[in-house]
């Protein structure tokens, strides 16, 4: 047994999905269901409910009216806006406390950037491609929370320049790439957010490039870094995403995404 299937099967505190997150994707993979029976998972968590009605009335979604119920919110955002903030606030709590704000952060930036590039290159469904970016770095709350000391020296060689990969598997034997494809895996995730995760720091060997790309290159707009952004020449060719401006695409998904953590911080 490899490193990688080890760590995840036999290490006790792998994170469980959470419940609420489980019941909403149970909903939407049923194609019976509805958005009357999301919003009975929604109102069942009475913090969620709160939140969710918080989010949909700001600037982010720029309703017109005031959304007071989530039976009146569902209609508006869909099945798949719905699943996407019910994924955002119930991994909110799993990532702030297992990987810090700075990837709480991380994550909803490429998530608004995936979001953004699908809908510009119209290569997947925007929805789907935010869960693939908010998600993409699941694979960190395992090593960190396996050995949070011997985390935080990866994060202090990748600070200063090294590679988060190379580092990862010096320390651990694996990578979170690795090892978020099998969390993934582990719940049931649909295949195209699993092969986003393994293959976002590789897109080219993925079966389902123009979705690894996507998470490739939200990523490194959205790094927490000033300077020169560093997108591989080789990979953006093969891409068939041509960004004319990276700068100023990444100034605007950072302060699209700025509105969304506030929100979220409410």
């Amino acid at each position: 047994m490899d490193v990688t299937k080890k760590l995840i099967l036999n290490y006790n505190d792998i994170p469980a999905m959470p419940n609420v997150m489980v019941k909403a994707l149970s909903v939407i993979k049923d194609e019976g269901s509805g958005l009357n029976d999301l919003a009975d998972v929604m109102c069942y968590d009475q913090a969620l409910t709160t939140q969710v009605l918080k989010l949909v009335n700001s600037a982010y979604y720029g309703f017109a009216q005031q959304i007071t119920s989530i039976s009146k919110a569902l209609p508006l955002l869909g099945m798949e806006q719905a699943k996407n903030i019910i994924i955002t606030f119930a991994m909110k709590p799993m990532l702030t406390s297992r990987g810090g704000k700075v990837l709480w952060e991380h994550s909803i930036r490429t998530a608004v950037g995936c979001e953004w590039l699908a809908k510009q290159f119209k290569l997947m469904d925007p929805a789907e491609a935010f869960v693939i970016g908010f998600l993409h770095d699941i694979g960190k709350i395992v090593l960190n929370t396996k050995n949070p000391i011997v985390y935080r020296k990866v994060v202090e060689l990748v600070n200063k320049g090294a590679n988060i990969l190379d580092v990862e598997n010096m320390f651990f034997g694996t990578n979170h790439s690795d090892v978020g494809f099998l969390l993934a895996k582990k719940w049931q995730l649909p295949i195209v957010v699993i092969n986003g995760i393994k293959y976002h720091h590789n897109p080219q060997a993925s079966s389902m490039s123009n979705f690894a790309y996507i998470v490739y290159i939200a990523d490194k707009l959205t790094q927490d870094k000033t300077g020169e952004i560093e997108l591989d020449d080789d990979v953006m060719k093969n891409s068939n995403i041509e960004i004319e401006d990276p700068v100023a695409l990444r100034e605007n998904i950072m302060n699209r995404a700025s509105i969304l953590l506030s929100s979220l911080s409410k």
